[in-house]
């Protein structure tokens, strides 16, 4: 399934593939670190989801859907997979074993973008926990991803000309629960759940303190996907004058979701 759409970049043309992936009729057995665990509707996540592609869309992409995998609860959360770079695609080990299945459909949708290389064992990386910030590259040393995981991506991106760098987590699940980009320079971050002085030269837009989960916005061109739970949140990256396309996503916020986590973008 593909929406198709382009995305102009200093004037020029650009098609960005957003891969993403139906959710699991088994999405209420997902893996889970800090939220309680709640029903979850999946034909209003399905609904939900629909409207976060075609955000996906609104902002530039064309969004290629992966079918579902019903025996795989957490596969909608394609982000965790792999690291997409200009050069290569890193397909991840993710931490949770039972996630480890959902990476083979990945690679092979991403063979036709992109060369691969693996995350082997011992190593474990979530791609959740991979915040890209130009040639550098912060991963979150959490329950998800660990110092293996991070050195093998040091030295498989190192050829590439890319800085890697651990950052401890231990208050959320992946470092991107904490701190994502929102602007060439600008990064919305919670500050009690990680030093936003860690990422050189960009400046930080903290939080409504009311909404300690509101860090997670995906960048797109000028524009972000935002969770619409975080109206707090959306009015300060409003005044920095962030354009914010705002998304109902509470039913996959259930299985600890995010705005990055159901996409892989593709430039």
């Amino acid at each position: 399934m593909y929406f198709l759409s382009f995305v102009i970049v200093e004037g020029v043309s650009v098609m960005l593939v957003a891969l993403t992936r139906e959710v699991s009729a088994g999405i209420g057995r997902c893996e889970l670190a800090y939220q309680v665990r709640e029903p979850i509707d999946v034909e209003r996540a399905r609904r939900q989801h629909r409207r976060y592609e075609e955000g996906l869309a609104a902002l530039g992409c064309t969004v290629q859907r992966l079918p579902e995998a019903p025996a795989l609860p957490d596969a909608v959360f394609v982000e965790d997979t792999a690291i997409v770079l200009d050069e290569v695609a890193v397909m991840t080990r993710p931490g949770a074993e039972s996630r480890r299945p959902e990476v083979g459909a990945v690679a092979d949708a991403l063979r036709a973008y992109r060369p691969l290389v693996r995350i082997e064992a011992p190593g474990t990386l979530d791609g959740g926990d991979a915040l890209r910030l130009d040639r550098h590259i912060y991963v979150g040393l959490s329950h998800r991803s660990n110092e293996a995981g991070v050195g093998q991506l040091r030295d498989l991106l190192g050829g590439f000309g890319y800085e890697v760098t651990g950052v401890r987590v231990g208050r959320c699940l992946h470092l991107k629960s904490a701190v994502t980009r929102v602007g060439e320079d600008r990064l919305l971050v919670n500050p009690q759940w990680v030093d936003a002085d860690i990422f050189r030269r960009m400046s930080p837009i903290e939080v409504d303190p009311g909404e300690p989960s509101a860090a997670n916005a995906l960048l797109l061109g000028d524009g972000v996907i935002f969770p619409s739970a975080y109206p707090g949140t959306i009015r300060r990256l409003e005044r920095q004058g962030i354009r914010v396309h705002a998304v109902d996503v509470s039913e996959l916020a259930k299985a600890e979701g995010g705005v990055t986590c159901c996409s892989l973008i593709i430039s």
